[in-house]
């Protein structure tokens, strides 16, 4: 699920990341580069010991902020990941030369295969940590 972050800033402070559909969950992020892993850990932790509320979309939300965005403020997609640090077992499925591949690249960073793949995907979805 994403929910929808209202992202803002202000000359001379840190970028400022609200969430219209999740009150009382805020982040901040002095670049924005780190924006997305902020806010993602921000939403998960949270919803660690809340139930989850529903996700409207972005166009109910720019309805609702449009004051905000018409002063600057820009909105961004931000993915609720549960349980950022269990680790689980699961089988994949790729192919036998990228694997060859990433076993090889695992190996030269002194990785497992898991921690590789887990690096990975959360470099592409911006996952802290």
């Amino acid at each position: 699920m994403h929910y929808v972050a209202v992202i803002e800033k202000d000359a001379g402070s840190a970028y400022g990341v609200r969430f219209p559909d999740v009150p009382g969950c805020f982040s901040a992020a002095d670049t924005f580069d780190e924006i997305v892993p902020n806010a993602i850990e921000a939403l998960s932790l949270f919803f660690e010991d809340r139930e989850i509320i529903p996700a409207r979309s972005i166009e109910a939300v720019r309805e609702e902020v449009a004051e905000d965005l018409a002063a600057g403020a820009v909105l961004m997609l931000i993915p609720h990941i549960a349980d950022l640090r269990r680790v689980v077992r699961v089988n994949l499925s790729i192919d036998k030369g990228l694997l060859d591949t990433m076993d090889e690249a695992a190996r030269a960073r002194g990785m497992t295969r898991s921690a590789f793949v887990a690096k990975a995907a959360a470099r592409e979805i911006c996952v802290p940590g």
